[in-house]
C-alpha cells in the first residue's frame, strides 16, 4: 500500500465543498482541513504507484476551487495506532 500526503490550497470560500468533494474520491482515505500554510491535508492510499497519478493528478488537481497541491509519499509508517489495530482481537474494552 503507497500512502502520500498531498497539501492543498484551495478557494477560501470553498473549503467545506472542495474538502467534500475530495474525500468522496476513490483513493482518498482521509481530508483535514487544517490551520497554517495550507487550507486541507488529503492522505491517499492505493496500492499501486501510477494510481497516485490517477487520483492526485488527474482528480484531485481538477476539482472546481482546488488552487494548488503539493505532494508527499511516505516511505514508512511509525504510528502507535498502527501497531494496536494489528494485534487487535476485536474484543471491546
Amino acid at each position: 500500500m503507497l500512502t502520500a500526503i498531498v497539501l492543498i490550497d484551495t478557494d477560501p470560500s470553498r473549503i467545506p465543498e472542495v474538502a467534500q468533494t475530495i474525500a468522496d474520491q476513490p483513493g482518498v482515505s482521509e481530508v483535514y482541513s487544517v490551520t497554517g500554510g495550507v487550507d486541507l491535508i488529503a492522505m491517499v492510499r492505493v496500492r499501486e504507484h501510477e494510481e497516485l497519478a490517477d487520483v492526485i493528478a488527474d482528480r484531485l488537481s481538477k476539482v472546481e476551487g482546488v488552487r494548488r497541491t503539493q505532494t508527499y509519499i511516505a516511505f514508512r509508517t511509525y504510528s502507535q495506532h498502527d501497531l494496536e489495530s494489528a494485534f487487535a482481537l476485536g474484543i471491546e474494552d
